[in-house]
């Protein structure tokens, strides 16, 4: 009798785990098991933070998903964003404009902005350049601003050398161009002759090649390109301050030069396709530790949070 009962306690328990585990194999089929693409484009400087976040979540959560991340920049983006069957999601180094908004209320696209993290805009300088190091907030202003006719190193303090400037930056393009256009230049026009480009590695590239060349950009690309450049220093008024993950904060010492990075969602794509939604609440939950290893200062838990329920609310 005693063997009869422990064999029917037997046989219930294993029907109670065969059961469970078919539950459990139904959620994770219905919540987690996802196929499909998700196309992401927009900003340069936003792409190695995206492409981190696309290769993590490919290899580790949703094998059968196919993020593919591109740069064309937060402008160009923008127009591939907002056409018909356009991209889920366009990286932006700024706010949508305007008329980007009124392009998509005009398609019946319903667009939300996520703010993944902070950036500081880098000035950038040859290494064999010992001499501008350290500038002024000023003096980076007169460099690149057409109407303060700083043609000379020489120009800017006169024990620097008498040697001809080449300024280097991203086009048009680039949210980091425009960036640095409105805010930091108060829309006047740069200095003539600027070189620039659609590439950052071709910028990375000219400015490590000419000596008497300074460039700018987001914070990421130097941190990937220590070896082959140097960061200026910027005094914003109470002494120079290093470009780093501590000091690019909204309050922080590079306030001045720091900016919040951005991807937008095609809230329509996200509600029709599963694994869109899914990779961009996987994005916002990653986003801090994927934003220190690619060269970008994290957002709060709190700031991160509050935009992945409203994510969650979608579903």
């Amino acid at each position: 009798m005693k063997k009869a009962k422990n064999l029917l306690l037997l046989v219930v328990m294993s029907a109670v785990v065969v059961f469970t585990a078919a539950c459990g194999s139904d959620g994770d089929a219905t919540g987690s098991e996802l196929e499909g693409s998700v196309v992401v484009d927009g900003s340069g400087t936003v792409y190695p933070l995206m492409a981190r976040l696309a290769e993590d979540y490919m290899v580790n959560e949703q094998e059968n998903v196919s993020v593919e991340v591109s740069r064309a920049g937060t402008s160009a983006g923008f127009k591939k964003f907002l056409a018909e069957g356009g991209t889920d999601f366009n990286n932006a180094s700024r706010h949508i404009k305007e008329e980007e908004i009124a392009t998509a209320e005009e398609l019946g696209l319903s667009v939300k902005e996520l703010k993944v993290a902070l950036d500081g805009i880098t000035m950038v300088i040859n290494k064999e350049n010992d001499w501008a190091t350290e500038l002024t907030q000023q003096e980076v202003i007169d460099i690149f601003l057409a109407s303060a006719g700083k043609k000379n190193w020489s120009d800017i303090r006169p024990d620097f050398p008498n040697k001809p400037i080449t300024t280097y930056g991203p086009n048009e393009n680039h949210g980091t161009y425009e960036f640095f256009f409105e805010s930091i230049l108060d829309e006047q026009d740069l200095v003539g002759g600027i070189n620039l480009q659609q590439d950052y590695s071709t910028l990375v590239d000219l400015v490590s090649k000419d000596k008497n060349a300074i460039g700018f950009f987001g914070f990421g690309y130097y941190v990937n390109n220590q070896d082959k450049l140097t960061a200026v220093n910027i005094d914003f008024g109470n002494g120079p301050v290093e470009p780093s993950l501590e000091t690019i904060k909204e309050d922080g010492a590079y306030a001045p030069f720091t900016r919040p990075v951005f991807t937008y969602l095609n809230e329509d794509n996200a509600k029709a396709q599963p694994q869109v939604l899914d990779f961009a609440i996987y994005a916002l939950n990653n986003a801090a530790t994927a934003a220190e290893e690619t060269g970008f200062a994290p957002l709060t838990e709190a700031e991160l949070a509050e935009q992945a329920e409203y994510l969650e609310s979608l579903k």
